[in-house]
């Protein structure tokens, strides 16, 4: 057998076998929750508040698509009274294992909330969809609310109305503020060239030509022909920035960038975008609105539109 095979056997068998360990017993009353990405994570902690304790597994910098749980993860997951992951096969790495943790423990695929005709295609698998939903406030909507239905199946008395309500008007106000900086630029600068093609809902709500050097899975690879085609495209339409993605590899961003030099166009790196992961813990990018708010932001500065420095609340840069 295959070592792969070994370990995806090992692990699964580990998790058919495990009971509750006692060094990872609950130190308090608050319900437990582990959550794969730091979106999830973040808007959990939002509407549990004080109620919730919720583990990220997928940090700052962290690529969803090629993740693989460890044995610690195995352990919280495990542990934890809920198990919240995004779907639309963003943790593939994960599916079986996450499949098995549900005949045992609740978990919930929130981003499965999103109605199927708001979903666009995935370039790779005809059968799935693009899983970066995040990336319209106004789908993040639903998935918020899928996320407050995971956490009052386990836990009913807890009082998230208020907290739902209230975020789900933030989630309004941001989209309201994105469509207002993102108008400024141009309709012929409306063109986003990033690492991989994350941000295609962005694309969608906001009039904009997305590119990107691999496709909506990072574990996609990029070939010659396309960084080519990308180059020709930058040189053509003066193409004034592409974007650095914080869990992705910038080195063909780069091949870009020498490709256009070398044919007379300049072109700059407006800056690095969150895409897959969320901003440094502690600070006001590490929370989703701060991340969506960075990014629109930024695209709106950089490619000829206006935006205040420190965005929408005035919040931007202000470390933790």
């Amino acid at each position: 057998m295959p070592p792969v095979q070994i370990r995806r056997r090992s692990l699964l068998l580990g998790l058919a076998a495990a009971p509750l360990l006692p060094g990872l017993a609950r130190a308090d009353a608050a319900l437990q929750v582990v959550a794969t990405t730091g979106m999830i994570a973040d808007t959990a902690r939002v509407l549990g508040g004080d109620a919730v304790a919720v583990r990220a597994l997928m940090g700052p910098g962290v690529d969803p698509h090629a993740y693989r749980q460890t044995r610690s993860d195995i352990a919280a997951l495990v542990n934890a009274d809920l198990t919240l992951w995004h779907g639309l096969y963003l943790e593939a790495q994960m599916e079986e294992f996450l499949g098995q943790l549900a005949a045992r423990k609740p978990v919930a695929a929130v981003a499965e909330a999103v109605p199927r005709d708001l979903l666009l295609a995935h370039d790779d698998y005809p059968d799935r969809f693009d899983p970066h939903v995040w990336m319209d406030p106004a789908l993040w909507s639903p998935v918020t609310e899928r996320i407050a239905e995971a956490l009052l199946s386990v836990a009913p008395d807890l009082p998230l109305a208020p907290a739902l309500d209230a975020h789900q008007a933030e989630l309004a106000a941001l989209r309201a503020y994105a469509d207002e900086v993102l108008s400024t630029i141009p309709e012929d600068s409306r063109i986003l060239v990033s690492a991989h093609d994350a941000f295609g809902y962005f694309g969608r709500a906001w009039g904009f030509d997305v590119q990107g050097i691999q496709g909506i899975s990072t574990e996609s690879e990029a070939g010659v022909a396309r960084i080519e085609e990308l180059v020709s495209l930058l040189v053509d339409r003066r193409v004034r920035a592409v974007f650095v993605e914080s869990s992705v590899s910038d080195r063909g961003l780069r091949a870009l960038i020498e490709g256009a030099s070398a044919q007379g166009h300049e072109v700059a790196i407006g800056g690095q975008l969150f895409s897959d992961a969320m901003g440094p813990d502690g600070t006001y990018e590490g929370t989703y609105l701060g991340m969506i708010d960075h990014n629109v932001s930024l695209i709106a500065r950089s490619l000829g539109g206006t935006a205040p420095e420190r965005g929408r609340l005035g919040l931007l840069g202000a470390g933790t």
